[in-house]
């Protein structure tokens, strides 16, 4: 028996979540710099649209073979290290970027970006899970994921305040960043002991967690690997995220361009316009996690609730169909429900995933952000190539709007009855573990 955990208070889980979700701003931040300042990269390395695709194209293939890397670790090290780890050594590729002088340095730095960004979500998803009851898992990833829209709001501004008419002015902010990642490394190990989290999956018998509980484990805490991922329910889950990936993705790729070139804004405007864009992603992912906690509250089961909540989101997403037909302050108003429903659909999402396994969940959420990635990462160069032929972003971003909706009717059809373990039923102490040498 390993020794009983000091129980944590109730507001420390929530801690947490809003220290997972500044991880996220990182991540973010990392990220979005390259697409804000796009069409200054495309002018001084003199790209096409299709080649800018293939930056989005290495960052995406090298972030499915890091997702399910680090998925993997994830289930067999302590994640009080993996994590802080991995985030240090993409704040270094962030930091590199902006020393790149040609566009096989650019391509490179952004491979590796993708790589090391990639161990963040299967670490914080292992940590949601762990930390609160399935209720409870909604509201905070939506924490955790509303740091994508903190950082894509202040991506832009931050832009604004450092950027001049000099080649390269870029550059700097790329740097800061990178430096960023090194201070939260830091006082995420003076936040969490090695004995708030879960240890390697191989331990016999797993403690119960910080708050004096473990999760609930749906699947079984000996189910394999393999059993997971071969039922039905798997299937639904590579269909959801898939689908919410390929429109989240897109959008955050193109979408100053898109405001730029096609629809004409100046640079400043089209910064502040992303913004706004993003602090409505953040609206969306919040209100999606409060709707879930009100909606439960009022009676509703958790998975029903999540059901509904993620419907509508699907159905903001589809007004993208609409962009093409609307005079342009009536796009910037439909692009900014898109965006409220893009990212609520994420916290629904990562929520249904922690209904099927404990055990496994640093690897299914590596395996299933592998697979989203794979899908919609050459999808970017496609899409590239269709406004190079097209002179035009519409169909691209009509396509990417519908991809919500048909993961939900599949997650409608498919998903089948919600187990009883769902619906609250009392935490126990402890979750006995096989190891079993001969599961993945």
């Amino acid at each position: 028996m390993t020794d009983a955990v000091p129980k944590r208070s109730a507001a420390w889980k929530w801690y947490v979540c809003a220290l997972l979700g500044l991880a996220t701003t990182i991540n973010y931040l990392d990220r979005q710099t390259l697409s804000t300042v796009s069409k200054r990269i495309i002018d001084e390395f003199q790209l096409t649209n299709e080649q800018y695709g293939r930056l989005e194209l290495g960052f995406g293939l090298a972030f499915a073979v890091g997702t399910s890397t680090f998925g993997f670790i994830a289930d067999r090290t302590s994640i009080r290290w993996l994590y802080p780890g991995v985030l240090v050594l993409w704040s270094m590729m962030g930091f590199f970027t902006g020393l790149v002088e040609s566009y096989a340095g650019l391509l490179l730095c952004r491979t590796l970006l993708g790589l090391f960004e990639a161990g963040h979500w299967p670490c914080a998803l292992k940590t949601t899970q762990w930390l609160l009851k399935p209720k409870d898992r909604t509201m905070g990833n939506s924490i955790l994921q509303n740091g994508t829209s903190i950082a894509s709001i202040a991506t832009p501004l931050l832009m604004m305040a450092t950027l001049t008419p000099q080649p390269g002015s870029w550059r700097p902010l790329f740097q800061i960043i990178g430096l960023v990642g090194i201070i939260w490394a830091l006082v995420w190990l003076l936040s969490v002991r090695a004995s708030d989290l879960p240890l390697a999956e191989a331990d016999c018998e797993r403690p119960a967690g910080p708050l004096g509980k473990t999760p609930h484990d749906d699947a079984g805490a000996d189910a394999s690997f393999l059993s997971v991922v071969l039922s039905r329910r798997f299937a639904v889950l590579v269909a959801i995220v898939v689908g919410i990936n390929v429109c989240w993705q897109i959008l955050r790729a193109w979408l100053p361009l898109y405001l730029q070139k096609s629809l004409g804004y100046s640079e400043s405007r089209a910064f502040l316009l992303t913004s706004l864009y993003f602090a409505a992603t953040g609206a969306g992912c919040i209100c999606a996690g409060v709707a879930t906690l009100r909606l439960h509250r009022s009676g509703m089961s958790a998975g029903r609730a999540r059901v509904l909540v993620f419907f509508c989101c699907a159905l903001l997403t589809t007004l993208a169909g609409l962009l093409p037909y609307l005079p342009d302050p009536g796009k910037v108003a439909a692009l900014m429900a898109i965006g409220f429903g893009a990212l609520g659909l994420f916290p629904c999402y990562y929520a249904i995933t922690q209904e099927l396994t404990v055990r496994h969940q640093g690897k299914l959420a590596g395996v299933l952000g592998s697979l989203a990635w794979i899908v919609s990462s050459p999808l970017q160069p496609a899409f590239g190539w269709l406004v190079d032929v097209t002179h035009s972003y519409d169909l691209g971003l009509t396509l990417a709007g519908e991809a919500p909706l048909l993961s939900f009717c599949v997650l409608y059809l498919f998903w089948g009855a919600e187990p009883a373990a769902q619906r609250e039923s009392q935490p126990v102490e402890t979750v006995e573990c096989v190891a079993d040498a001969a599961s993945p």
